[in-house]
């Protein structure tokens, strides 16, 4: 049976990181869990956002995956040692990967990185982005209020707009030529963040990186699928399904109508 890769989130932000994966990965089995009940992570206590990540692995280590992908910035910035401690697979983070994009990307050594408050209070990107280059200047931002919208399927509206607009003022003010997306919700916003923050600034998303990574650490280990056979894909969601769907089919577009798809509620607690 094939194995699957599992990627775990606190809401659909961690489908930016899945559609990334069937477009590079495409014959690779997707086991998804967004933690749509408890969302947003970003506001709780890191005890709290550990347990509900460790819940979650429990949950999905009865499929046997192949890796566990934390799909979720302030999880990956509070708990990615702890769950790699507890399993015996490969557990990859988005925040190295972003990290690496943005160092890759700037010309100026001036970065912005906006996130949950969970993950600006840790400080990961910074110390991520100072490993790889110390002159970077890192400029990091909590944007609390873009989470909810993106979990109410609130893109592309006049309210989305005034919110992004107000929340990244004090961005705008400084001299960056990079933007790290740091909460794989943001993504879902990026047409009014770009146009928010102009065309000389390039937004970052780890979400492609954190594919290549995937597809790296699987062909060094020789665990790519060869099956010549589409996958069929498992998303979980803890809470409204009709909405978890409704954002997973329009996001995922057509990847999603390439293969099939089984949606289910869990229960984890």
């Amino acid at each position: 049976m094939q194995q699957p890769i599992a990627i775990l989130d606190s809401g659909v932000g961690g489908l930016t990181v899945v559609k990334e994966v069937m477009r590079q990965l495409p014959r690779e089995k997707i086991i998804y869990f967004g933690d749509t009940a408890r969302t947003p992570y970003g506001p709780r206590p890191a005890e709290e956002v550990t347990r509900f990540t460790r819940q979650i692995v429990e949950y999905l280590i009865q499929y046997r995956p192949k890796m566990i992908v934390i799909a979720c910035n302030t999880a990956t910035a509070v708990a990615l040692e702890d769950i790699r401690s507890r399993v015996a697979i490969p557990v990859v983070g988005v925040i190295h990967p972003g990290a690496r994009a943005a160092n890759s990307r700037t010309q100026t050594g001036f970065v912005g990185v906006i996130g949950t408050d969970g993950t600006v209070r840790s400080g990961a990107y910074e110390q991520a982005l100072k490993q790889l280059s110390p002159s970077t200047q890192v400029f990091s931002l909590a944007c609390p209020r873009f989470v909810p919208l993106v979990e109410q399927g609130n893109f592309r509206s006049k309210e989305t707009y005034d919110v992004v607009e107000s929340s990244l003022q004090p961005l705008k003010e400084r001299a960056i030529d990079t933007l790290i997306l740091g909460c794989t919700h943001y993504p879902f916003l990026s047409e009014t963040i770009a146009s928010v923050m102009g065309k000389d600034v390039a937004l970052i998303s780890s979400a492609d990186e954190t594919a290549r990574e995937i597809s790296t650490i699987l062909h060094d280990r020789n665990r790519l699928t060869r099956d010549g056979e589409l996958p069929v894909h498992q998303f979980f969601c803890s809470g409204d399904p009709r909405m978890f769907r409704m954002i997973a089919q329009e996001w995922l577009g057509e990847q999603i109508e390439l293969t099939p798809v089984v949606w289910q509620v869990p229960k984890i607690v």
